[in-house]
């Protein structure tokens, strides 16, 4: 009876794995009842390693090749057995197979902005986003903080864990270096790597390789872009001063056209700014260029006439206004009004 049950039995001869996806990372042979012939062939592809475990502890790890399995051949797996040199008889074992390939091309972000401390700005929060790339390079160390006894571990399970652990990390990048916003952003092959060298232990202890990690874009949030814009934007019309008279000068035309005329521009440019008065001061030159200067010495006495020449000229820069819009046809007619009864 033991002899029939012995020939019933089925022995596995070739143990070899061919991968049939990018992204299983560990498979377990599948044994079901059967048991490895003494003498069986394991062949190891290129990107794959073959790793035997015996109740739950790693006995023989082999790299590519085509091998027969003997005790020879195992001989971590004949210690844990106790087997004799001359043991002819199948056995059992797990053999699990793992992919060294590299997985390329993975993604990672921050989902939401992360606060950091700038040495420009201040408390400022950030966005980044990139491509990462790694390989297995310890399957023993996998198998025992990942992978475990499940049948198939791929890559997807893990890169939430891999994704989150980068995002981590580059708040205290950014801390260490006290390098501010404006010169990372402009260094982010610099960042990456400085990213990369963190997070190399990390990869490690899960007997990874973090071949690769590029930084493809560093940014702030909309509002906080938009202030950063408009902040350049003044440091490039030369100063807070040079921005202010901009401005003014594109707010002239617009306040002209709103109710009250040149009286409503003052209220309109003044706020918090203190340009009313700056403003309509220049209107009063432009609009009574024959006036004296408010600090100017007191004309002499004189009793001779405005020339005609000094009122056509007047006339000529107001109608001027007029045609911009500055001026209202009703505010022209007063004043070319008041003009001319300086003639007489």
């Amino acid at each position: 009876m033991a002899l029939m049950d012995f020939i019933k039995k089925q022995f596995i001869d070739i143990i070899q794995w061919t991968e049939d996806d990018g992204e299983t990372m560990a498979w377990r042979f599948p044994m079901a009842e059967m048991e490895i012939q003494n003498g069986a062939s394991l062949t190891v592809r290129e990107s794959q390693m073959a790793v035997f475990i015996n109740e739950g502890v790693v006995a023989d790890i082999f790299g590519p090749g085509m091998y027969k399995l003997t005790t020879q051949t195992l001989p971590v797996l004949t210690y844990l057995k106790n087997w004799d040199k001359l043991f002819e008889s199948p056995f059992k074992s797990d053999v699990y197979f793992f992919s060294t390939r590299q997985k390329i091309d993975r993604k990672w972000g921050t989902p939401n902005p992360v606060t950091i401390r700038d040495k420009d700005f201040g408390m400022v929060r950030l966005r980044a986003f990139g491509i990462y790339a790694f390989h297995l390079t310890d399957p023993k160390a996998f198998h025992g903080t990942l992978s475990g006894t499940l049948e198939r571990f791929t890559s997807e399970q893990l890169e939430g864990q891999l994704r989150n652990t980068i995002v981590g990390h580059i708040s205290d990048i950014f801390g260490e270096s006290g390098v501010p916003f404006i010169d990372m952003a402009g260094n982010q092959e610099e960042f990456g790597r400085a990213l990369k060298a963190k997070l190399d232990p990390m990869f490690q202890q899960y007997g990874l390789a973090l071949d690769s990690l590029n930084v493809q874009n560093i940014s702030l949030p909309e509002e906080l872009q938009a202030m950063l814009d408009k902040r350049i934007g003044v440091n490039m019309m030369g100063g807070m001063q040079a921005y202010t008279q901009f401005q003014t000068a594109e707010a002239i035309p617009l306040a002209a056209q709103n109710e009250g005329g040149l009286a409503g521009i003052g209220a309109g440019l003044g706020v918090g700014l203190g340009l009313g008065q700056q403003v309509a001061g220049a209107m009063a030159g432009a609009l009574n260029p024959l006036a004296a200067p408010q600090n100017a010495a007191p004309p002499a006495p004189t009793s001779a006439p405005v020339s005609a020449d000094d009122v056509v000229a007047t006339l000529e820069k107001l109608h001027g206004l007029v045609a911009k819009g500055i001026l209202s046809q009703a505010e022209f007619n007063a004043k070319k009004a008041e003009l001319l009864k300086k003639l007489g």
